[in-house]
């Protein structure tokens, strides 16, 4: 990544104590110290408020509350916590999202940052010349990569792709894909921290050497590589082909190449 990169690194972790907070203030201030403009939000520090609700779109109007979030949103009426972050996810080329895997899913603080901040108008629901609906492949926050750093108590193995915990790409499939797919963002492959109540003193170094690797190619790292709705590999209703992994199922069929990427760190004591 060149030095001109804007990177939105969102946090959420509730203990400034944490391995979390430590990796991510050492993240931050490696890439700044590399020239990168970075805007970092702690959503715990801050008392981010999770809760989608009508207070988001008093003033719109709509029949269903995705239309009042659109006009709300294509009319500049939305709250200025939200706006803000708006504005924050559209500056950026990169989008950090770092939380612990808690129930196999994010916290709740993160999940309503983005039940807030992609909203109808901004990351979804935006059509092309034609009127087509964007989505899967493109959408609003297209060309922007998203890059999620993931804390696990569990093992590596157990995490990976025959780990009793499913492989963390599955488990992370409504964000990787859901999310940042469907928006037209460029899922990276989740930089996994496993066993973080076992990280002490003598490994705690290499745990940092590891995220600032895996930062210094964020520009350049391939993306996952998930299938276009658009690419002529889904019918009208949208699922895959016959012809197209004819008799297998799961997750894995979405996937143009299921090959290992660079820059994966199952990391291990």
């Amino acid at each position: 990544m060149t030095s001109s990169g804007s990177i939105l690194w969102v946090i959420a972790n509730p203990d400034p104590h944490s391995l979390s907070h430590s990796l991510y203030r050492h993240g931050v201030e490696h890439l700044r110290a590399a020239g990168h403009r970075v805007h970092d939000v702690d959503l715990y520090a801050t008392g981010w408020n999770p809760v989608l609700s009508e207070a988001d779109t008093l003033g719109a109007s709509g029949a269903t509350f995705s239309d009042r979030q659109r006009h709300a949103t294509t009319q500049d009426t939305l709250p200025a916590d939200v706006a803000r972050q708006q504005r924050l996810v559209a500056e950026s080329d990169t989008v950090i999202i770092h939380f612990p895997l808690w129930w196999y899913g994010m916290p709740a603080i993160l999940k309503g940052w983005f039940d807030r901040v992609f909203t109808n108008g901004f990351a979804f629901g935006v059509r092309d010349r034609d009127g087509k609906v964007r989505k899967y492949g493109d959408g609003g926050l297209a060309g922007r990569r998203l890059l999620p750093i993931v804390t696990a108590g569990d093992r590596a193995d157990a995490l990976g792709p025959r780990g009793i915990s499913g492989d963390i790409d599955d488990v992370l499939w409504p964000l990787l894909h859901g999310t940042a797919h469907y928006t037209g963002m460029l899922p990276l492959r989740p930089h996994l921290i496993s066993s973080v109540n076992q990280v002490g003193a003598d490994t705690y170094g290499d745990l940092a050497e590891a995220l600032t690797g895996r930062l210094d190619t964020l520009g350049t790292e391939p993306p996952i590589r998930y299938r276009s709705l658009r690419g002529g590999d889904y019918t009208a209703t949208h699922d895959l082909r016959p012809q197209v992994r004819p008799g297998e199922h799961g997750f894995a069929i979405h996937r143009l190449d299921s090959s290992n990427h660079p820059g994966l760190q199952h990391l291990r004591r």
